[in-house]
C-alpha cells in the first residue's frame, strides 16, 4: 500500500507540469491571439494604386516636396516584446493609432521632425497584459506620452519616385517613460500619392527608461522591446 502512495505521490506532480506545459502550448499556438505583423511601407504598384487606404491612388506624386507634413490617417505605433509563458517561447504585441506628429522638407532635406504617442491608448488582445502595460510598466497617468525629436536634419539625397522606398538613417530623442534617451535607427520612406510615409523599428532597452521588467505571473520577459512605427504623413 505504501509503495503504491509512493507512486501516487511521484506521479501527481509530475502529471501537473505536464498538464502546464501542454497546456499552456495549446492556449499560445491554437487559442491566444497571433502577435500583430511588424509594420511596413505599404504596397504601391507601378500604376500608381496603392494597397492602403493610407495613399491616394489618384494623387500623383509629381512636384516637389517642400513644406510642412502632418501625421494623419493610417498611422500606428505598435510594441513588440518577447517572453516566455511556463517556458514557451511567444509574442506580445500591443498597438495604437492615436498618433500626432509633422516634418519639415526643404528641397532634399528634412529639417525638423516629430511625432507623439497617447500611451494611454495602446492596446492588445488581452485586456490583463493592457492592465499591467498601463499599471505597473508604463505608468500612463503619470507619463501619458511618448515623443521622438529629431536632432538632426536627413539628407534624402534625391526625392524618390512614386512607390520607390529608401533608407535613411535618424537621430533624435525618444522621451519613454518620462525619461529622454538619445536614439539613432533607419528609417524605410516613400512617396505614397500625396502621402508621405516613414517605417521603423526604435530597439528600447528598459532599465534606460527606469521602466520595471515587464515580468510578471508566468510570464518572463528580458530587459529588451522594440517599438515600431508607421508614419503617414499629409501636407
Amino acid at each position: 500500500m505504501l509503495k503504491r502512495h509512493w507512486k501516487w505521490f511521484v506521479a501527481f506532480p509530475v502529471a501537473l507540469v505536464v498538464l502546464v506545459l501542454g497546456g499552456t502550448f495549446v492556449y499560445i499556438h491554437f487559442v491566444a491571439p497571433d502577435p500583430a505583423p511588424e509594420l511596413s511601407l505599404s504596397s504601391v504598384d507601378p500604376a500608381g494604386s496603392t494597397a492602403s487606404a493610407a495613399g491616394d491612388p489618384s494623387a500623383t506624386a509629381a512636384g516637389n516636396v517642400n513644406g510642412t507634413w502632418a501625421v494623419t490617417d493610417g498611422s500606428k505605433v505598435q510594441y513588440r516584446v518577447q517572453e516566455k509563458l511556463f517556458g514557451q517561447d511567444n509574442t506580445a504585441t500591443g498597438a495604437t493609432t492615436a498618433v500626432t506628429g509633422q516634418l519639415t522638407v526643404d528641397g532634399t532635406t528634412v529639417n525638423t521632425g516629430t511625432f507623439t504617442v497617447d500611451m494611454t491608448k495602446v492596446a492588445s488582445d488581452e485586456s490583463q497584459r493592457d492592465s499591467q502595460f498601463r499599471g505597473r510598466i508604463m505608468d500612463t497617468s503619470q507619463f501619458p506620452t511618448a515623443t521622438f525629436e529629431l536632432t538632426e536634419p536627413i539628407q534624402l539625397g534625391s526625392i524618390p519616385d512614386n512607390g520607390v522606398q529608401i533608407t535613411v538613417n535618424a537621430t533624435g530623442k525618444l522621451t519613454l517613460h518620462g525619461t529622454t534617451k538619445d536614439v539613432a535607427f533607419p528609417i524605410r520612406a516613400q512617396r505614397n500619392g500625396a502621402h508621405l510615409e516613414a517605417n521603423g523599428t526604435i530597439p528600447i532597452t528598459f532599465s534606460d527608461y527606469d521602466i520595471d521588467n515587464p515580468s510578471g505571473g508566468p510570464a518572463s520577459v528580458g530587459n529588451n522591446g522594440d517599438l515600431e512605427f508607421l508614419l503617414v504623413f499629409a501636407k
